[in-house]
Formats: structure tokens, sequence, C-alpha cells
């Protein structure tokens, strides 16, 4: 186990980042007094892990089904996400801090929301609407050892992809076991 899984850390608001990297959206309330932070997920059973992260850090979230019958996992707008909206919103566009740096928990949160086993690799995906986010987010995963190429909608993405035996058995140990509810072959395993 490293410093950086999600086993070592503890568990803190500034980890719903990890939802942000993916489709995960963002918005401020009442001139920077609240925010709220979601997620729309194809399956239910991310929708639930995801609810439940969230509630683990003391963020209050429901999920409801979309016109699309897709899950939009929501908070409540709290006075503790205005610091996450100032860090990942800049005119009201999503973009990736200067000083981003990923660790277990945030990974956790990112694979939970969109990553998936790909032929060759895991994939974590990538927000269509943000393509600016891709070269941060990239550099971020770099930063702890996890060198990804990005994968275009045609090549299954957008996304990134992380190879290799090695790799694989790294981003593992970062992210952490398997949390109840989520399908095996969704979760990063070595």
């Amino acid at each position: 186990m490293t410093f950086l899984s999600a086993e070592a850390c503890h568990p803190k608001v500034a980890d719903l980042a990890g939802l942000l990297c993916g489709a995960g959206q963002m918005v401020g309330f009442g001139r920077g007094t609240a925010a709220r932070v979601w997620v729309v997920t194809g399956e239910r059973w991310r929708a639930g892990a995801l609810r439940a992260l969230l509630r683990e850090r003391g963020v209050q979230a429901d999920v409801s089904v979309t016109e699309e019958g897709e899950f939009r996992v929501q908070s409540a707008f709290q006075r503790d996400l205005t610091g996450l909206a100032a860090c990942w919103l800049s005119d009201g566009a999503k973009s990736v801090p200067p000083d981003f740096e990923l660790d277990g928990h945030k990974l956790r949160f990112w694979a939970l929301a969109c990553g998936r086993h790909v032929p060759g690799g895991y994939l974590l995906g990538l927000d269509p609407a943000a393509p600016q986010t891709y070269e941060g987010l990239q550099a971020a995963l770099q930063r702890v050892g996890q060198p990804a190429k990005v994968l275009a909608p045609r090549g299954g993405g957008p996304g990134l992809r992380i190879a290799g035996a090695r790799r694989l058995a790294r981003l593992a140990d970062l992210v952490g076991p398997i949390p109840v509810g989520v399908e095996q072959e969704m979760w990063p395993a070595a």
C-alpha cells in the first residue's frame, strides 16, 4: 500500500475532484456562498457507490433518473464545496487547477464515475464537453506514476488509457479494494 492509496488517506471533501476529472459538473450559488456537484452515469451501481462515497465525506447527495433513463448523483448546495468550485471553475468553465494532484481517493471517485476496462488497459473517462481538461489530467496521472494515452471518441474515449501490468497493478493499489455493489469487471485490478 502506498501513501497515496485510498486506504492510506483520510476521506475529505476535496476528493470530489475525482468526479470533475470525468464528466462531473459543478456550479456555484449565491456569489460563492455554496456550490453543488453532480455526475450522470448510465449504471445504477455507479450511482449507489458514488452516493455512499459522497456521504462518507459529509456531502448529502441524492440519486434521480434523468429523462434519458440515466442516473444523476447530485449533492445539495453546500458551503464546504465552494473551495472545490473556486479551484475547478474558471469563468464558468471546468478547468484543471494548475497545482492539481491526484491521490487514491480522487482516482477512486474517477474510476467509480466512468472507469472501465478496455482492450489492453483501463480507461478513465473524460468529459466530452471539456477537452481543455485532457492535458492537465494526463499530466496529473503522469505525476502519480500512471502515464496514460488520450483516446479519442472513435477509439473508445474520450478517456485516458492506462496500460501495462505494472501500471495497472499500481492503479489497483491506488484506488483500493472494490466497493460493495460494484461490478468486478469495471474495477481496476492487478
